[in-house]
């Protein structure tokens, strides 16, 4: 049997990143996220976690070399970690890297799973270290279960690298202190634009911090030595020579990356968005309960054929309408 074709769009990239959202839901309200009163998806349109291994299977067979799970919060789902060890028996056998993105309020009683079952690095969301503050983005999180979470997983062995979305006039202030604590205890940093996902209660333009500018101030202050480092996304990097860590700095408003993208992303109902910003996809759970695995193909096959060239992301005057409707949740952070 011939092996399977490599994913490549239609503008010659190739596609060797997957992002899988396996539940929408999630414990935190962040006020750039989601809504405060939420809407999620029945039981019924979310993929059971064979089907999301069978799916992962079919993308590690055409290429995709590195796997992230996300959500939503992914641990909030019964059976997360056994969907990690499921995929993760494909490690060394055509994927390269199998990866979690989490808020980290369940993060210490999975940490040890979560090792265990292949996963070597996640990332934390992390928008501030001050407990009131900390409540006061996410509207209902305490900040210790978190803290203890990471803990842990650098117990576990895990390497962390924190995410925090830098908001203007909200958390800008914490950004040199963040690099700090996380230069103190060894992990990486990337700091986020806002991103118009999804209708919100507040207004993104108050909020849009461009991160060109929070750059150029950081680097009147520390050393910064460019890399061309790449973990399978979109942040550009640099290190921090004085506190001895990696800065990324992912700018889908500032400094678009769209030219290098490398990813799709599949939510937790099945379909397959070729692009954060574009309501462009393919349905591959209708695909593989109908066709089995030469339906997923066909299906991605269409899915190349239809990826933009770039997203069209905007946030100012105009107001602060989503460039899509659905939430990151639903898509997947």
């Amino acid at each position: 049997m011939s092996a399977a074709p490599a994913l490549i769009d239609a503008f010659g990239r190739h596609i060797t990143y997957v992002r899988i959202s396996v539940t929408d839901r999630c414990d935190l309200r962040c006020r750039y996220c989601m809504a405060e009163k939420m809407t999620f998806l029945p039981r019924s349109a979310v993929m059971s976690l064979e089907e999301i291994a069978a799916i992962s299977d079919a993308f590690i067979d055409r290429g995709v070399r590195r796997i992230r799970l996300t959500g939503g919060e992914p641990l909030v789902r019964r059976g997360v970690p056994e969907l990690a060890r499921m995929i993760g028996a494909r490690l060394g056998d055509g994927l390269d890297e199998l990866t979690l993105t989490t808020n980290g309020t369940r993060l210490a009683d999975h940490a040890i799973t979560l090792r265990e079952a292949g996963v070597r690095r996640i990332n934390v969301s992390l928008d501030s270290l001050d407990p009131a503050r900390f409540r006061h983005i996410t509207r209902v999180g305490d900040l210790d279960p978190v803290l203890a979470g990471i803990d842990a997983a650098r117990g576990a062995g895990l390497s962390i690298k924190i995410n925090m979305v830098a908001l203007k006039g909200l958390n800008e202030d914490e950004i040199e202190p963040m690099l700090r604590w996380c230069a103190a205890r060894g992990h990486d940093l990337t700091l986020i634009e806002t991103m118009p996902l999804g209708a919100m209660d507040e207004d993104r333009v108050d909020r849009f911090l461009p991160l060109d500018g929070v750059k150029a101030k950081l680097a009147e202050r520390h050393a910064m030595t460019p890399l061309g480092d790449r973990t399978g996304g979109p942040a550009r990097y640099v290190r921090m020579d004085d506190l001895g860590i990696r800065l990324g700095f992912i700018t889908p408003l500032s400094e678009n990356f769209c030219a290098t993208c490398n990813r799709v992303r599949l939510t937790v109902s099945g379909e397959l968005f070729m692009c954060l910003g574009s309501e462009r996809k393919v349905d591959l759970r209708a695909a593989w309960r109908e066709g089995g695995r030469e339906g997923i193909d066909a299906a991605l096959d269409r899915a190349l054929a239809a990826k933009p060239l770039a997203h069209d992301f905007h946030i100012d005057a105009r107001g602060a309408a989503p460039a899509v409707d659905r939430h990151m949740s639903v898509t997947g952070g």
